[in-house]
């Protein structure tokens, strides 16, 4: 092999990394709410609301949370708050799967909840109950922003291979620069949450705390769900000529999945 060869195939490398990324990404779409709403004509509401989890979803992304709010905000009691926070999350664990439904959206958000609450036990201190999602968003903030970097955005990967066109947008300058920026968009949201939540939490009073929970609430499924419909109408102005939505580069319909809540 030649020097001259070398460049080419390192090319060739990074397509194929960012082809199993980009797979891997619609796979994870199509079970959330982008692929959801990809699947239907037009976003309805009752598109949108399944894309989001349905109702079930979002009082089990919501509900843990608000307990918790409410009940420190009034009472200071971090053991008690805690407490009542992660029964909700049983109790809609318990509920699925009674009634036979998917579970995994509910084991995740119950450890989650568990996790969050065992840090928050360990050192008796409120605000711990959400250090975990502050790591969250920013692991997901850097991977977005590091993609925009590299000029490999994740939201372009994703919207590539769930629309069924694989990596050609990234041979067409306008669908690039729009990916870019749409990959922008959600690296605000991640950036934005940081911004308001990370004060809150090093303020380390009974005050901020409850303001942290308060913003953790509407800084959740308020600010994911426009985001969200902007994402499709984008998507899918982009794409209009690609196989039908939420089919994968060979045509194949998606596996049906659940339809997991963005909080």
């Amino acid at each position: 092999m030649t020097d001259h060869d070398r460049p080419e195939q390192g090319a060739h490398e990074g397509d194929a990394v960012a082809a199993g990324i980009g797979e891997n990404l619609a796979r994870a779409a199509r079970k959330s709410g982008l692929g959801q709403l990809t699947d239907s004509d037009a976003p309805t509401g009752a598109a949108l609301l399944g894309a989001l989890g349905g109702v079930r979803g979002l009082l089990e992304t919501i509900l843990p949370g608000l307990v918790f709010l409410i009940l420190f905000t009034f009472t200071q009691n971090v053991p008690l708050s805690i407490g009542c926070s992660v029964a909700v999350a049983i109790v809609f664990t318990v509920v699925r799967v009674i009634g036979r439904t998917p579970v995994t959206q509910a084991i995740a958000g119950l450890i989650g909840v568990g996790a969050s609450a065992i840090l928050a036990l360990i050192t008796g201190r409120g605000e711990d109950n959400f250090v975990l999602g502050i790591w969250t968003n920013v692991a997901y903030g850097a991977a977005l922003l590091i993609s925009i970097l590299v000029r490999w955005p994740l939201i372009g990967l994703a919207a590539g291979y769930l629309m069924g066109d694989g990596l050609a947008w990234r041979s067409v300058r306008s669908k690039f620069r729009v990916m870019q920026a749409l990959t922008f968009l959600w690296f605000l949201l991640f950036a934005a949450r940081l911004l308001v939540q990370v004060p809150l939490y090093l303020a380390h009073t009974p005050e901020a705390t409850s303001a942290l929970g308060l913003a953790k609430l509407l800084m959740g499924v308020p600010l994911y769900a426009p985001l969200l419909l902007i994402t499709y109408f984008v998507v899918r102005g982009q794409f209009p000529q690609t196989p039908a939505a939420g089919q994968g580069p060979a045509g194949q319909k998606p596996a049906q999945g659940e339809k997991p809540a963005q909080g």
